[in-house]
């Protein structure tokens, strides 16, 4: 096991920071609707690669992460999640996390726009945060949190 690298620190790895995060779509029209429509993401650009479509979303005031959606034929569908604990058995990568003002609101203006919400905002003081967890038509978790005073 290694030792963990104190923030600052020397390290190979040092200049990383995080840009965009990739998104298995099968279609590129209700996925842009969708992220742009209900959740108010910008398409910032897309460009045909054979049968699909790759494209750049942002959240509609952060210019410092993307979710790049890889959109088209041949997509497996996920399962369905009908609560957090249900997701639990799926590999690979769970959520992506984007960081709110207030949870409630947030989920409360979801719920107004039909999203479904896979598990209602719930405290965890060990953590500092509170959170939730919706899902997109895809069955892709996205997780909203908002750290605790």
């Amino acid at each position: 096991m290694s030792t963990p690298i104190a923030a600052g620190a020397a390290s190979p790895f040092a200049c990383w920071r995080a840009d965009h995060a990739g998104l298995r779509v099968p279609d590129f029209a209700a996925a842009v609707a969708w992220y742009c429509g209900t959740l108010d993401f910008r398409l910032l650009a897309s460009l045909p690669l054979g049968e699909k479509t790759l494209a750049f979303l942002a959240p509609a005031a952060d210019e410092s992460f993307r979710i790049e959606l890889i959109a088209g034929p041949g997509c497996s569908p996920r399962p369905p999640f009908e609560q957090l604990p249900d997701t639990h058995a799926q590999g690979g990568w769970h959520h992506l996390c984007f960081r709110v003002d207030d949870v409630d609101v947030a989920v409360a203006a979801l719920r107004c726009r039909d999203v479904r919400i896979v598990s209602a905002p719930r405290e965890v003081a060990a953590l500092g945060v509170k959170f939730a967890f919706i899902a997109d038509p895809w069955g892709n978790l996205l997780e909203l949190m908002q750290p605790l005073a």
